[in-house]
């Protein structure tokens, strides 16, 4: 588990990171979003114990990461912004290299290596230089290092970044998988990740946080009203639609379908007046806001 509480960070007079708390548990994937200089990487490496907070806490798996910094980097697998690679070993000998690192003693070291290998897809290129590699390569040398200590929790930054369409549906399945178990938090400009592969997500702006919910709450947080797409087998009165408590506006879409924008969810009210009216309902859905959408509205 991490916990974040008043982190605040500043360089000289500009305040990159302003008084943020969020928790991230257990089996979760977090979505960290916010525009480019948001102070997402910053709080990434504060949270791993590469930067000191100027304020504020983060405690990983109990330990704070300031009084405890070995404790919590043991515990955390780190994919920074920018992989730092040694180019001039291969992979498995930089591998092999991490896991000493990390106190992995031969055939436990050398196995654990060989599962990372696999893992992440680098059988072909693990005996290569990782100067030679892709950068999408690298990338995936960048995840098997932050994973070869078995963490509890792991912090990738843009772990996509510079992978083809193939090798990020390859990644994002290893997230999900990792994310059973594990606390994982990471951070993306690909917004369909997010919808793909979190339950919650944080978004900062200007060091601020302005939003921390579920990825569903979320778009209906932006718009400030939930959209129901109603469609019956004929036409209704609308006007009783919209004198349902709560409702904003009604709107004739098409033939039978009606828009439906209400402050809370409605579709169970709208079920019961369709019965009470003897309405033959055909189709009831909440229409979602677009993550673009939702991450221009909060960041603006």
């Amino acid at each position: 588990m991490v916990e974040v509480q008043h982190l605040t960070k500043t360089f000289g007079p500009q305040v990159a990171v302003n008084n943020i708390s969020f928790t991230a548990g257990k089996g979760e994937i977090l979505g960290f979003l916010g525009p480019n200089g948001a102070g997402k990487s910053t709080t990434m490496k504060i949270a791993t114990g590469y930067l000191p907070p100027s304020a504020g806490t983060v405690v990983v798996d109990g330990y704070d990461v300031q009084t405890a910094p070995l404790e919590v980097r043991r515990r955390v697998g780190y994919l920074p912004e920018h992989n730092p690679l040694y180019l001039d070993m291969y992979v498995h000998e930089y591998l092999e290299f991490i896991g000493s690192v990390h106190g992995l003693k031969g055939s436990q070291r050398r196995q654990r290596v060989q599962q990372m290998v696999e893992r992440v897809g680098l059988g072909r290129e693990q005996n290569k230089l990782i100067g030679a590699l892709s950068k999408g390569y690298r990338q995936r040398v960048g995840l098997a290092q932050a994973l070869i200590h078995d963490p509890g929790v792991l912090i990738l930054d843009e772990p996509t970044t510079g992978l083809d369409p193939n090798q990020i549906g390859e990644i994002r399945t290893l997230i999900r998988e990792l994310g059973q178990d594990k606390t994982v938090i990471f951070s993306t400009h690909i917004l369909p990740e997010v919808a793909a592969l979190c339950s919650r997500a944080v978004i900062i702006n200007r060091g601020q946080l302005v939003a921390d919910s579920p990825v569903a709450e979320l778009r209906a947080r932006a718009a400030g009203e939930m959209v129901i797409r109603a469609e019956f087998e004929q036409p209704v009165d609308l006007n009783i639609l919209a004198m349902l408590h709560g409702v904003n506006s009604v709107v004739l879409e098409k033939d039978s379908t009606y828009l439906i924008r209400a402050e809370f969810d409605q579709r169970a009210a709208i079920s019961r007046i369709a019965a009470s009216h003897g309405w033959v309902l055909l189709g009831l859905r909440q229409e979602e806001q677009s993550l673009e959408q939702v991450f221009q509205s909060l960041t603006k």
